[in-house]
């Protein structure tokens, strides 16, 4: 049986420990959190083991460090020499580089991962990329495990930023999308309730649609406007305010601050 420490129990924590459980047969977890509150809600709820992180290290298979950026060095430095040989450790932390974790735990494979919040529904999208110590079967492992919580794509570790950037990123960009068409929605005289259940449903449904067809994005688009009808007085007012720009400008700007997170 495969024995994972995951350290750090917020909620991607926790959405990857729900998902791992899934996995056949599954694998045992012991979580390390420093809140005792918390710890003892993911014992009550998933039936792990808690452990201080030193030793939870101690025997894993698999290290899954599910910590925030700045703090990742001194988790690290703390568990070093608790971790066995040849572990495998996968880091959730965006804008370290796999050269840096791996000088901090030079005898463990190391592979580098983003995921993103719709994990938490098993929906996620999850970028992994292998450092230099990685074999080709470790990152098949690491694939294979997080597939539990989304689609898991490979990419080089310097497309790691854009990854961020797109789907790490990406789901707040459809929020704020919902946030304005639910208060437009209103405007237009919707009630919030009524506003919210359209829109919502609207951007699943549009997704799912996009998902199932071979056609882009901009095809099924200018199937929907009609010359001279309403979606094309949107899609009008959208372009003249460069909201197309400004989204791929926005991108371009999560892409460049996860750069300078990899160098502070």
């Amino acid at each position: 049986m495969t024995r994972i420490a995951v350290l750090g129990g917020g909620v991607m924590g926790e959405a990857l420990i729900a998902g791992l459980l899934e996995l056949q047969p599954a694998p045992e977890i012991v979580v390390a959190e420093k809140r005792p509150e918390r710890a003892a809600e993911l014992n009550r709820t998933y039936g792990i083991d808690v452990a201080e992180a030193s030793k939870a290290v101690t025997n894993a298979d698999v290290v899954i460090a599910v910590v925030k950026p700045q703090d990742m060095r001194a988790v690290l430095t703390d568990v070093s020499s608790a971790v066995p040989q040849g572990a495998l450790i996968i880091s959730i932390a965006a804008g370290i580089t796999t050269q840096t974790i791996q000088a901090l735990v030079p005898q463990a494979a190391v592979v580098r991962a983003m995921p993103n919040t719709p994990a938490q529904i098993q929906r996620g999208v999850i970028g992994v990329s292998s450092g230099s110590s990685c074999a080709s079967e470790q990152l098949v492992k690491a694939e294979i495990l997080l597939s539990a919580v989304g689609t898991v794509l490979q990419v080089p570790e310097s497309l790691q930023d854009a990854i961020t950037a797109t789907s790490g990123s990406g789901p707040a960009y459809v929020f704020y999308l919902a946030e304005a068409m639910i208060r437009g929605a209103e405007l237009a005289g919707l009630s919030a309730q009524d506003a919210r259940t359209a829109v919502v449903q609207t951007i699943l449904g549009s997704a799912e649609l996009l998902a199932a067809s071979d056609e882009s994005p901009e095809s099924l688009r200018e199937k929907v406007t009609s010359p001279n009808g309403t979606t094309a007085a949107a899609i009008a007012s959208f372009d003249e305010l460069n909201v197309r720009e400004s989204i791929v400008a926005g991108m371009v700007a999560a892409r460049d601050r996860s750069v300078e997170l990899s160098q502070s």
